[in-house]
């Protein structure tokens, strides 16, 4: 063969060795590419897989945070759609480009919502325990206010029952004279054929004015009341009085005298004189005679 048929001859052999050799390593190249890219795709895919577990799980979580059965209702519809995207991640063969894409694409939608509830349901615990706190504060006050009324009722009626016994009329200077028909003093008692009786009723700006019914009631040496023909009432009992009389009280001091007269024999010995007014004994004193 001539040398200038030979010399292209071996340059076209060379150069398709050469191309054979370059297509060989763009195969293996595309090969190794297409298999890393297959390896990234089943990462990413099992990554997506662990996000909508993590996210499915979250709902439940959310569930048992808030007592709206309203938000309730809708976490348990976005669990379940997580719960069904993910089962059809599963099914996705891992070259499935388009799937994956669609499905990548449905769990940015998941996660969107996801947030949004977390901060709704953030919102409403934050509301709820600043109702707490403000339903602890009213509370409390209320508390105050029934502690400081029942302070004011007690002192009320503590003030009340002051005021009762400050108004309560008190009988002073009290005298008992046995006398004769001639209505002089008896020296014994055996003399006597009545009895006078006299007080004071003091001086009392915080009682009331008007009509009172004063009774007297004299305790004979044996511990017997002298009969008056009636009763009043003392301490929820029925007592026999000796005298009684109406006086009009304005206030001031009054006087009052009552007589009793003897129908009975009298004996010498310690006579004790009680004065009882609007229920309440209001003086007392005891005489010795013979």
């Amino acid at each position: 063969m001539k040398k200038y048929v030979w010399i292209p001859l071996v340059l076209i052999i060379l150069l398709l060795l050469a191309g054979i050799g370059f297509l060989g390593y763009s195969f293996m190249q595309e090969r190794e590419a297409n298999e890393a890219m297959q390896e990234l795709a089943a990462l990413d895919k099992q990554e997506m897989e662990r996000e909508y577990e993590r996210f499915a799980q979250q709902y439940s979580e959310m569930k048992t945070q808030i007592n709206n059965d309203s938000i309730i209702a809708q976490l348990t519809q976005e669990q379940m759609r997580t719960q069904q995207l993910l089962q059809e991640l599963r099914k996705v063969k891992d070259d499935d480009a388009r799937e994956i894409a669609r499905l990548k694409k449905e769990l940015a939608t998941v996660r969107a919502v996801l947030r949004d509830y977390v901060m709704q349901i953030d919102s409403l615990n934050r509301l709820n325990q600043s109702l707490i706190a403000e339903n602890t504060r009213i509370q409390g006050e209320y508390d105050e206010a029934t502690r400081r009324i029942e302070g004011l009722s007690s002192e009320r009626a503590s003030l009340s029952e002051r005021v009762a016994i400050a108004a309560q009329l008190d009988a002073n200077a009290i005298t008992m004279t046995p006398l004769k028909k001639n209505q002089k003093p008896a020296k014994k008692m055996k003399d006597c054929t009545t009895i006078s009786v006299s007080f004071n009723i003091a001086r009392n700006v915080t009682a009331s004015n008007g009509q009172r019914t004063v009774y007297v009631r004299i305790n004979t040496p044996t511990g017997e009341a002298l009969n008056g023909g009636g009763t009043f009432t003392y301490e929820n009992r029925a007592m026999e009085y000796s005298m009684k009389k109406v006086i009009e009280y304005t206030g001031e001091e009054t006087p009052v005298k009552v007589y009793w007269n003897v129908n009975e024999y009298l004996s010498g010995g310690s006579y004790s004189v009680s004065v009882f007014a609007d229920g309440h004994m209001i003086g007392s004193r005891t005489f010795a005679f013979e």
